[in-house]
């Protein structure tokens, strides 16, 4: 099944992208010879008007191939109508084609992102905790804040919070921060703090009613201890939490150190007594808030609107870990190829193929979505071989009034030192398996 889900995500992406191309190169007279799914040896074909549609055997590639008249033959040049070759094309109209795939890739994401968004709704940046006496409580952030600016950056949703401080990590750099309360706007100047940060291993949801572990880390000192997925949290030390919103505010005035937890367990209305310790998950620096990491709902003119968002925060995700790429933050080695994200795709249906249909749906819809919106950023890159390389030429025939000499053979290197990437990444995801 989770092959399946793949292939369909894959095709379904590649389909768009040279679905874009195509459209616009019928709509500019080129001529299509070719539009398929795949690569490699054809499974089966059809051929309608001019165009042969053909699916091939390897479903992790497509192309739409036009009229070239460079790569025509002599006798082949006169047997073709060579005004519908893409060269013959002006500078705009082959602009147009190119551009359409990414483009085409980013509506499917748009279009994704609206029916998770219309279904799960969207994760509101609301301050969800206070650390009693931290830098935030200080200057005088609270629990219902609504954060718009995060040290200059646009906040609409949680994700683009956690995006500025892995991309540009707290320190003891003052922090500023605008917020929202009762419809005025507010803004924190917050100086960060050094504390050293110790857990048990567990996840929760800050909007359930209960404190049920919904994720547990294999190596945590509660799996350790014996708790499993689906275990409520009754108490800790004798505190007892009625709802999720009472551990909050638990953890708001007791942040866990070293000294050992009595924690109580509910298990199918079954009592379960432990002793835990917390382990020391890493030290830096804090600004002593949490903040929500559920869905809220929205309505239809808020789905467009977070929609929008959504596109754009994947958007600026990919040019973020680009940048990332040459501060040393990330690393080619953190790179996921068709391998990496088929293991992932099997990863969250196991682990949500007992919550329903709808909800593997809308996992993998999002998935999509993200790796749509991906697609279009990293096609527009300007390296040659890419959508990006061949609208860097054009524009450089729109400056020289003139195309340049043997873009060809640049396009040629580009896709060679791309394939080797590939190869590279391809190797990468398989010694992960391992």
């Amino acid at each position: 099944m989770s092959i399946l889900m793949a292939v369909i995500v894959f095709s379904l992406l590649i389909f768009i992208h040279e679905f874009g191309h195509f459209i616009l190169a019928k709509k500019n007279g080129v001529k299509v010879i070719e539009f398929s799914i795949g690569f490699g040896p054809r499974l089966f074909s059809f051929t309608k008007g001019e165009t042969l549609y053909s699916f091939k055997l390897v479903p992790f590639g497509g192309a739409c191939q036009m009229l070239n008249k460079e790569l025509l033959s002599e006798e082949d040049r006169t047997s073709e109508d060579l005004s519908r070759a893409f060269e013959s094309k002006s500078v705009w109209a082959r602009m147009s084609i190119v551009l359409a795939g990414p483009i085409f890739n980013f509506v499917l994401a748009f279009v994704l992102a609206v029916v998770v968004i219309g279904v799960v709704g969207y994760d509101k940046p609301e301050v969800t905790q206070i650390e009693s006496g931290s830098p935030a409580d200080i200057a005088g952030l609270k629990k219902g804040d609504v954060i718009t600016s995060f040290n200059g950056a646009n906040i609409d949703i949680s994700r683009q919070i956690y995006l500025e401080q892995f991309a540009n990590p707290i320190s003891e750099d003052v922090v500023v921060i605008t917020y929202m309360r009762e419809g005025e706007e507010y803004r924190a100047e917050i100086k960060p703090e050094y504390v050293e940060r110790y857990v048990l291993g567990f996840t929760y949801s800050s909007q359930s009613e209960k404190v049920e572990i919904i994720e547990i880390s294999e190596d945590g000192p509660l799996k350790e201890a014996g708790a499993k997925k689906g275990d409520i949290i009754k108490s800790i030390n004798d505190n007892e939490f009625a709802s999720s919103s009472d551990f909050v505010e638990y953890l708001s005035k007791n942040a866990f150190d070293n000294e050992e937890l009595n924690i109580v367990l509910l298990r199918d209305d079954e009592e379960i007594k432990r002793d835990v310790t917390p382990v020391f998950s890493s030290g830096g620096y804090s600004l002593g808030f949490s903040y929500n990491q559920g869905r809220v709902e929205t309505d239809a003119i808020g789905v467009l609107k977070y929609a929008t968002v959504e596109v754009g925060y994947q958007i600026s995700t990919v040019f973020k870990s680009i940048g990332m790429l040459f501060t040393g933050q990330v690393t080619v080695k953190d790179f996921s190829g068709p391998v990496g994200i088929v293991d992932y795709i099997d990863t969250a249906y196991q682990e949500s193929k007992s919550d329903g249909v709808l909800y593997i749906f809308l996992i993998i819809a999002n998935l999509t979505m993200l790796l749509s919106a991906n697609l279009g950023v990293m096609n527009l890159l300007p390296i040659p071989g890419l959508d990006g390389g061949r609208l860097l030429f054009q524009v450089l025939e729109v400056i020289f009034r003139r195309p340049v000499k043997h873009e060809e053979y640049f396009h040629l290197a580009g896709m060679v030192l791309i394939m080797l990437f590939a190869v590279f990444v391809l190797f990468q995801d398989i010694f992960k398996l391992f």
